[in-house]
């Protein structure tokens, strides 16, 4: 093992053959002489003697960023279309240590996929592989590749796309046994598409994406592409907007128009043919000029016990299709056929941006709607006055001034003339922006600007940190306004990412998050924190925190989509986790838990929990007083709550544990009580029932 780190990694980072993936590349052992160096070969062939005796194993896997090598035992490797793992050996090149795993006793093992990328082309099963994988592909079984790694998973996968494996592990068709009402081969035909459209007393989730956004100020043309019965249509025709839709049941002479937006919504998952969902999808990618939404039905858990599997989807009760995706599969799916990197606007909520400069748009905005600065704060004028002439200027035009010193506020510097809507009135009074500048930094306090500078320093190393976690590049196409904030807080767009790569990699470093959180914690004393473990605090203080928490937090952000309808945030300091907390009505004094949606930034995923509600209760937050601030007054008002209910109970008051968890504890666990809406059902001995409102 002579062979160095340093020139391991260079051997490795000129490999062009065997299955490459972020970490790590593999390569079958029948194609080591051809693909690596001598030097390469001869490190591999030691470790094996040493650590492997030699022969037990068919796979090497070499890591790219640590100085390890695997070395993969799959006995079916040319036999079984999708071998299993028999045995690992982990190999540290720096330490001369190895670890073994052993799964021939594991129900659910490791599953190898695509095996005519470790081999060579001359390799004797080489055509066989590849006929192999097309199998799989032409079914939608490498849709989310996050999810197929394994035995149990994968064999589900396969059995809700209708089929099974032989003896061989190739696939085989199973016949569906169909109602009476549905019977094959007529199913296709008997699918009622035109039952899917539904009428909406509000704009749908993508239309609320677009007015969220900005994207319905009348600035953009908009087509509505498969439009159901119009209800967006409509609505935005009745607020001038320019839009056009097409639906090919409900609005058949509708045209299909070059717009600056399409919107895609739900459309995708109501189409049971593989390929014309594809075609559609590409149809309405060709029609936007700027950007595409994309909106379908996401998965739950329940779907496949109540309907019918069919294809890759199931028949609903209607007989209509249904295809319901992961927030993982849909964002694959789009950007597989599409060849684009996707944004998520919400769940089952992707855009697609075409024009650049439209992106990165929508990424300032995201970093800078925030307008913290509010209140004016006027010197004593007494103390230090301008020159009279200044002062009367001041005088005659206060509010035309004041408007002007917010817009430096907001921005951190002085607005350029197309910034700033009164730009042309201060000019004809003062003359310039700059001179304007002079006069209200000598009536304002000065370290209110400076602290706003501060302030919009640090949005823009969250915004260029969260653009490199999300692998986008922006130096070809900024706008004008960032590229004066650029000049205004840093030396070059260089230094400005330098220091947005340092923020980013800081938040792999728990002491970093634990010792931010700390600090916010003691700053703000607002939420619930656990010294080394995690600090949740609500949502709404999110644009209130450290650089290095706002991309912590926006880094799960991007793997989630919008989380404007979350309550709570809870930050885990040491693995990597931020976990998103959805309540049924936040505003009640005891708001009940539905959602808990854990986000994983180091693995790139997240995973949603819908939490029951009738078996048991939905977990109540049972230290909202935590969560408010003590100066105001619902502060007290939740603290009289509180209090009531523990005298109510017979219960001690207890601030670290909550009187409401003291009773769910004391109370519900035996039956005694129960919740129903917004009150509490007591029962007692004699059968009879006392509510006690939540309104106490």
């Amino acid at each position: 093992m002579s062979l160095s780190f340093p020139e391991y990694k260079k051997a490795i980072k000129s490999l062009k053959l065997g299955k490459h993936l972020p970490n790590a590349i593999y390569i079958h052992r029948s194609a080591l002489q051809q693909a690596l160096t001598p030097e390469l070969n001869a490190l591999i062939n030691n470790a094996s003697n040493v650590f492997a005796e030699g022969n037990t194993w068919n796979i090497v896997k070499l890591l790219k960023r640590d100085f390890k090598l695997t070395l993969l035992n799959y006995p079916d490797f040319d036999t079984y279309a999708y071998p299993a793992l028999n045995k690992s050996i982990t190999i540290d090149l720096t330490e001369h240590t190895a670890k073994i795993t052993d799964y021939t006793q594991s129900d659910n093992p490791p599953i190898l996929h695509r095996k005519e990328a470790f081999v060579l082309p001359n390799y004797p099963h080489f055509t066989e592989f590849k006929a192999i994988t097309l199998e799989g592909e032409q079914i939608g079984l490498y849709q989310n590749t996050k999810t197929i790694g394994f035995k149990q998973q994968w064999t589900r996968l396969i059995q809700r796309k209708g089929y099974k494996l032989n003896q061989y592990g190739r696939l085989e068709q199973v016949e569906i046994t169909k109602p009476a009402a549905i019977t094959e081969p007529q199913q296709t035909a008997q699918i009622q598409r035109h039952l899917t459209a539904i009428n909406r007393d509000r704009l749908s989730a993508p239309f609320q994406k677009l007015a969220k956004y900005g994207y319905l100020n009348g600035d953009y043309s908009i087509h509505d592409y498969g439009c159901g019965f119009s209800d967006d249509y409509n609505e935005c025709i009745s607020h001038g907007l320019n839009i056009n839709a097409w639906d090919p049941v409900h609005k058949p002479d509708g045209k299909k128009v070059q717009s600056d937006i399409v919107n895609l919504g739900f459309v995708l998952n109501v189409i049971e043919d593989y390929d014309e969902r594809e075609q559609t999808l590409k149809q309405a990618y060709s029609l936007c000029d700027k950007l595409l939404v994309v909106s379908v039905m996401l998965i739950n858990s329940s779907i496949f016990e109540q309907f019918k599997p069919y294809k890759d989807g199931v028949i609903t009760k209607r007989n209509t299709f249904q295809k319901y995706y992961s927030q993982a599969q849909i964002r694959e799916f789009i950007e597989h056929t599409l060849n684009v990197n996707t944004i998520p606007f919400g769940q089952g909520v992707i855009a697609v941006f075409k024009c650049p400069a439209l992106l990165e748009q929508h990424h300032i905005e995201l970093q800078f709607n925030n307008h913290e600065w509010q209140h004016i704060t006027k010197r004593p004028i007494a103390k230090k006055l301008p020159e009279r002439i200044k002062q009367s200027v001041f005088e005659k035009h206060t509010e035309l001034f004041e408007s002007f010193w917010q817009h430096c506020l907001h921005y951190g510097r002085i607005p350029a003339n197309d910034e700033f809507e009164q730009s042309e009135q201060i000019r004809a009074v003062i003359g310039s922006h700059n001179k304007a500048f002079e006069l209200v930094q000598s009536q304002f306090e000065y370290a209110e600007f400076e602290a706003a500078q501060h302030k919009r320093q640090q949005d823009l190393l969250v915004y260029f940190a969260l653009s490199l976690f999300g692998k986008r590049q922006t130096k070809s196409h900024l706008p004008n306004r960032l590229q004066r904030d650029i000049k205004m807080h840093f030396e070059s767009l260089n230094q400005a990412l330098e220091q947005a790569k340092v923020l980013l990699f800081s938040i792999s470093s728990p002491a970093n998050i634990a010792n931010a959180c700390s600090q916010v914690f003691e700053q703000l004393n607002i939420g619930e924190f656990n010294h080394s473990q995690s600090y949740t605090l609500p949502k709404h203080y999110l644009n209130k925190l450290p650089a290095i928490l706002r991309v912590y937090i926006g880094c799960a952000a991007q793997l989630y989509g919008d989380i404007d309808d979350i309550d709570l945030i809870k930050i885990h300091m040491r693995s990597g986790k931020v976990t998103l907390l959805k309540y049924d009505d936040y505003s009640k004094k005891l708001p009940l838990l539905t959602e808990r949606i854990k986000v994983k930034t180091r693995r790139a995923r997240h995973r949603l929990l819908l939490l029951p509600g009738n078996e048991y209760p939905l977990q109540p937050l049972y230290n909202k007083l935590d969560f408010i601030e003590a100066d105001i007054n619902e502060y007290k008002a939740q603290q009289r709550f509180d209090k009531r209910l523990s005298d109510m109970l017979e219960g001690s008051y207890q601030k670290q544990n909550g009187p409401i968890g003291i009773f769910y504890k004391r109370c519900l666990s035996i039956g005694e009580v129960k919740l129903k809406g917004d009150k509490f059902i007591k029962k007692l001995k004699n059968l009879t029932k006392v509510h006690f409102p939540c309104s106490l």
